[in-house]
């Protein structure tokens, strides 16, 4: 398993404190360590369409043929950004042995425990030589391209996948990240949640149950428990804001008492008022999407939209779509 140092342990106990400080808890921390990753998975199986509706999960397959007509008989690598625990990657590697010859696949992911459960999925697909681990914090490592290229030879073709996670990063923050690492002739396949409907707040409104529930909050509660945050000294709030045009649910804990901790050796203090910010995921559009995608220099090339109207799967690739 390769570690990068934006994940060594002194980076990682400064990116805590200095959200903590700016009110703001960094998204990673919340699927870091075994006992956040497996409440996430229990709000995953509850509540994520991908596992409750089969449609949202047909989806997910017809990106993954779609994408495999673009470069057969080639060898070629799968990089799960955001992998999570692996389960879709797993299928599209499944698929992807049946028309190349040669198949590796790297699991990155900020949660070594979430990269670790991804390695055990594919190994049912892959002898474990062909898989390479990776923790990265994707928002903090520009240098992941040529991380990248170390690990898997220059001439392989690359397809990326990066599942749920374009709501939980800042859109201007990522995207950039992403165009950096795409080549010529490498595909990117990512998922959207998206507002269902034609109003826009309301579609946002009408999927917030799949966050404001007693998963999600016993999720988020673990991690401030973590710190040495009772639940007793403020209250979770679940709401919708607008960021620079876009719509985002986020969940905040609102502190009823002044609370001072400590956190990696320093002392943090919130006022009672003040609110933290402990999760926030945008909800798109397909217009809003593509609309900041191109002003990245990515494109859409084909695109399936689940018959709920609440999640899609874009093969996306750089420069103009041919």
């Amino acid at each position: 398993m390769i570690v990068h140092p934006s994940q060594f342990p002194d980076a990682v106990q400064r990116q805590l404190l200095d959200g903590l400080r700016l009110g703001q808890v960094p998204p990673r921390f919340l699927y870091d360590g075994d006992r956040q990753t497996q409440k996430w998975f229990a709000v995953h199986r509850a509540h994520s369409p991908s596992r409750t509706d089969t449609g949202v999960q047909s989806i997910y397959d017809w990106a993954f043929d779609e994408s495999l007509g673009q470069a057969s008989g080639r060898p070629v690598c799968l990089v799960g950004l955001g992998c999570g625990g692996g389960q879709k990657d797993t299928r599209f590697l499944a698929k992807l042995k049946s028309v190349h010859p040669t198949v590796d696949y790297v699991p990155c992911d900020v949660s070594q425990a979430m990269t670790r459960v991804a390695r055990e999925a594919a190994a049912a697909e892959l002898p474990l030589e062909r898989i390479h681990p990776l923790v990265c914090d994707l928002a903090n490592a520009p240098d992941l391209g040529q991380l990248l290229d170390g690990i898997v030879p220059l001439q392989t073709k690359r397809v990326f996948t990066f599942f749920g996670m374009i709501p939980n990063l800042d859109p201007d923050v990522i995207l950039p990240r992403l165009a950096a690492l795409l080549c010529e002739g490498d595909q990117l396949l990512l998922s959207a949640n998206l507002a269902p409907g034609d109003s826009y707040r309301g579609g946002v409104e009408a999927v917030l149950p799949q966050y404001d529930n007693a998963e999600t909050c016993d999720w988020l509660s673990s991690f401030l428990e973590g710190l040495g945050v009772s639940a007793s000294t403020g209250e979770l709030r679940f709401g919708i804001e607008e960021v620079v045009g876009l719509l985002r649910i986020i969940a905040d804990f609102e502190f009823s008492e002044t609370l001072q901790l400590s956190v990696a050796g320093e002392s943090v203090e919130f006022a009672a008022g003040h609110a933290l910010c402990l999760f926030f995921s945008y909800r798109h559009t397909q217009q809003t999407l593509a609309k900041y995608l191109a002003k990245h220099g990515l494109n859409i090339a084909a695109s399936q939209i689940a018959s709920s109207g609440e999640e899609g799967v874009f093969r996306v690739v750089r420069g103009l779509v041919a």
